[in-house]
């Protein structure tokens, strides 16, 4: 998965120029924290937004998308994506502490360093935005 972003700033918030792989991931994370049941204290805590925010974040996302795309993104949409791409793996560490791969690329799609290779792209490029 190519994890470089282009991203631009628009007055308040940003647009950023995703392929349909880096959505893809985006929307995995966001929509595996949020369809596990958790109440809008956890989900906030997770990822800095309730259910109303998230849910309006995921439907943008959602789709099968087949060419890069621009995404008008504001900042608390931008944590709520980094914050998903880094909590979404924790997860699935079991009781003992270890995270196991395998069932994370089964639900997600995606192997964990590609979680963390995105978010780390995220904050680089808007960084540079």
């Amino acid at each position: 998965m190519k994890t470089q972003l282009k991203v631009t700033r628009d007055g308040d918030a940003f647009i950023a120029r995703l392929t349909p792989r880096q959505v893809s991931a985006m929307y995995e994370a966001l929509s595996h924290l949020r369809h596990r049941n958790r109440g809008d204290t956890e989900l906030t805590l997770l990822v800095g937004a309730g259910r109303e925010a998230v849910d309006a974040l995921v439907e943008r996302l959602a789709g099968r998308h087949t060419e890069s795309r621009d995404f008008r993104l504001t900042m608390e949409e931008l944590h709520m994506v980094h914050s998903a791409l880094t909590a979404a793996p924790t997860m699935f560490v079991d009781r003992g502490g270890v995270f196991p791969q395998e069932p994370f690329h089964i639900r997600l799609g995606f192997y964990r360093e590609n979680f963390d290779a995105l978010a780390y792209a995220v904050v680089r490029a808007v960084a540079e935005a």
